[in-house]
């Protein structure tokens, strides 16, 4: 709580506490100076252990679950003050209103007891507070990192997006310039692939399903140019179409696996896809011909690898596994997911 909310926290609980004690003080229902005095007074006696409650025993004790000290404490402030009231009443606020006569209206008892009542009421009031304030920061936080994640989300998704059409549009090129008569094909499944990427893609969760056959088309678009289509192979084990992933998880390590491993100039060219989804956990394991020598002319090899770890520790934060490895002639990416939640 800011300085601004306990000063006014404070002003609105002892103007209320004032208001009250009158009404309690006051005989005939009519306050006389008197009655304004002496409640102000008494009011005097009872705002420090209140404070103290507030600022030193809530703080250092009860909110560390130090539970019996609080306790303790807590009546040693209720029977301090309580005697520190008699003593005001009986020796000291005579001396500062000469003019009128005071005595204490309670016994020793019932002032124990007015103690004892008002300090737990206020302590449930200020613990009420400061959940209140506690909930409404931690909703703020909240909103904030969401904001902020989604914000990532926007940045990671708008490189995704150009990389991923530029490759394509190096597809069309290429049928272009052969003439091909699949030029028009490809153009047409280039379209309804962008369509699932820019708008499709544009939420939180989307269907397995709906990311196979993205992966599905892709992997046909990519073989209106190559043609060793025998060497990509794509197999599925799904229990549950509608199972429910981050989109554009998948297609930056096909479209890596198109990039560095089915070309026209490296022999033995593959590329071997497992997607693989039981139950609440979710396997995508991808492998192709590997050529270090061509990784090392293209600066931006490890671009969408690094997006995707990105990606993950977002939306999957410690629910996940990412793993690379790599050996002379191949190059692999396994991708698991636990404990999806919609």
């Amino acid at each position: 709580m800011t300085f601004r909310n306990t000063l006014v926290f404070n002003l609105v609980l002892w103007s209320c506490s004032f208001m009250l004690f009158l009404v309690v003080f006051t005989e005939n229902g009519h306050p006389k100076t008197i009655d304004h005095i002496y409640t102000g007074s008494f009011l005097t006696t009872i705002i420090v252990p209140v404070l103290v409650n507030f600022y030193m025993l809530i703080p250092l004790l009860l909110k560390k679950e130090k539970y019996l000290f609080y306790v303790i404490a807590f009546v040693l402030n209720i029977v301090v003050f309580a005697q520190l009231n008699i003593w005001f009443f009986e020796h000291f606020i005579d001396y500062v209103f000469q003019e009128y006569y005071f005595i204490s209206y309670h016994s020793n008892i019932a002032l124990f007891t007015i103690f004892a009542v008002f300090l737990t009421v206020t302590t449930l009031i200020k613990l009420s507070v400061d959940w209140f304030y506690f909930n409404s920061h931690e909703n703020r936080e909240l909103k904030i990192r969401n904001q902020h994640i989604q914000t990532q989300l926007s940045a990671l998704r708008s490189q995704i997006n150009p990389h991923f059409l530029f490759n394509s549009l190096n597809v069309i090129y290429a049928l272009a310039i052969e003439n091909k008569a699949e030029t028009k094909d490809a153009i047409v499944q280039l379209s309804d692939i962008l369509r699932y990427v820019i708008y499709d893609s544009n939420t939180e969760r989307v269907a397995l399903k709906d990311e196979v056959t993205l992966l599905k088309n892709y992997i046909e678009f990519q073989q209106f140019r190559h043609q060793q289509t025998e060497n990509i192979t794509f197999n599925c084990t799904i229990d549950d179409e509608n199972y429910a992933i981050h989109p554009m998880l998948l297609l930056p390590l096909v479209e890596n696996s198109f990039k560095y491993g089915i070309k026209g100039d490296i022999n033995n060219t593959f590329i071997r896809i497992n997607l693989t989804q039981q139950h609440d956990e979710f396997s995508f394991d991808i492998e192709n011909n590997y050529n270090e020598q061509l990784l090392e002319t293209n600066g931006h090899s490890g671009l969408g690898l690094e997006n995707i770890k990105k990606n993950l520790e977002i939306v999957y934060p410690n629910n996940h596994g990412f793993n690379i490895s790599k050996t002379k002639d191949t190059f692999r990416v396994t991708l698991k997911l636990y404990n999806n939640e919609d």
